[in-house]
């Protein structure tokens, strides 16, 4: 039986004068993913980089109106498409959060590999299809791995990761002393054991955990530079990612990352597992080939493993290959009233 009273609402007609957006609406192991399928302007540049500073500089209400409440909320994420910077790229991709716009997105390259595929974006090939995607930090190869019934595995070759610096050491207000390790994959993150300062990472531990990683990663931008080799705008610390023994037996470690403004990642992280296997390979405790599980807050797993060696700059680094699994939840328009106070959005925490 259709409820007839509801479905009058559905009359409603949007003003001719209002903006429409639309998204396509993803998780990968619990992490959002807002893909914006129309409705945005098109951004200026030829690079990644020169158009993530066109819609900084020209658009950045419409990333709060879409990130932020009552749309969104303070840990919301989403991904712009753009045509690609590269001739055998597929498509470019933007990552947007409630802090401003991230330099790699490893739950979001899975993402976009699935519902790519599934749209019709690409070609789907079998056994195996294949995306090049661009992004701030560069060129992302991902990979389906499909039969008759569908995508069956999700993986991708990260950008070169690579230790910057082990066990440094810094004190932190309301915390003492800790020892971090700064490392990049595909964006900086300061690392730290979390039992070596006490910190729980179970789930109903979750505002400590953002406490804690905002006041590591300020500590840590105010004590020192972050340089990346080679472009300077992606020399910035991203986040604070903690490690911890995992629940489920046959997982090497629980990862919390807290990342932006105070954003905690439902999912393992996929650029963060791509530092953490640069620092294990470091560490001599995982070598090329070798597949570790890292699990998220929720339970949800990556399966990350190094792929090659290779010098990158003045670092030894690693080429990471990332497995997850992504779900689409849902489709939305999302309008904006010109005549609307709260039009560019507001964030609580």
């Amino acid at each position: 039986m259709t409820n007839s009273l509801a479905n009058r609402f559905a009359q409603w007609r949007v003003p001719t004068d209002w903006q429409a957006i639309t998204s396509l609406d993803c998780h990968t192991g619990g992490e959002p993913l807002r893909i914006i399928t129309s409705g945005f302007p098109v951004l200026a540049g030829h690079s990644i980089l020169e158009k993530r500073r066109d819609c900084l500089k020209n658009f950045d209400h419409l990333r709060t109106a879409l990130m932020f409440e009552p749309r969104g909320h303070a840990d919301m994420y989403g991904a712009l498409i753009t045509e690609p910077e590269r001739a055998d790229s597929d498509f470019g991709a933007l990552f947007l959060h409630n802090e401003g716009y991230s330099s790699m997105c490893g739950h979001a390259i899975i993402a976009l590999t699935k519902t790519a595929i599934e749209a019709g974006v690409v070609a789907k090939t079998l056994p195996q299809t294949r995306l090049r995607i661009d992004v701030p930090c560069g060129q992302i190869l991902a990979y389906a791995d499909v039969d008759e019934t569908g995508i069956q595995k999700i993986y991708f070759d990260n950008v070169p990761s690579f230790v910057a610096q082990l066990d440094q050491r810094i004190e932190v207000e309301g915390i003492g002393m800790v020892t971090y390790t700064l490392a990049y994959g595909g964006a900086f993150y300061a690392y730290v054991d979390a039992p070596s300062i006490g910190l729980s990472l179970a789930f109903d531990n979750h505002r400590q955990i953002i406490d804690y990683g905002r006041r590591i990663k300020q500590a840590v931008m105010a004590s020192r530079a972050v340089v990346h080799p080679y472009e300077d705008d992606l020399s910035f610390l991203y986040g604070t990612i903690f490690s911890a023994p995992a629940e489920e037996s046959g997982v090497r470690s629980r990862n919390v990352c807290i990342f932006a403004e105070g954003e905690l990642d439902r999912s393992p992280t996929g650029s963060g597992v791509s530092g953490q296997v640069a620092i294990l390979h470091a560490r001599g405790l995982l070598g090329v080939g070798q597949e570790i599980t890292i699990e998220s807050i929720l339970g949800s797993q990556f399966q990350v493993s190094v792929q090659q060696t290779l010098q990158y700059g003045p670092y030894a680094a690693v080429i990471p290959r990332v497995q997850g699994t992504a779900h689409v939840i849902g489709k939305n328009t999302f309008y904006i009233d010109p005549t609307d106070p709260l039009q560019q959005g507001f964030i609580l925490r």
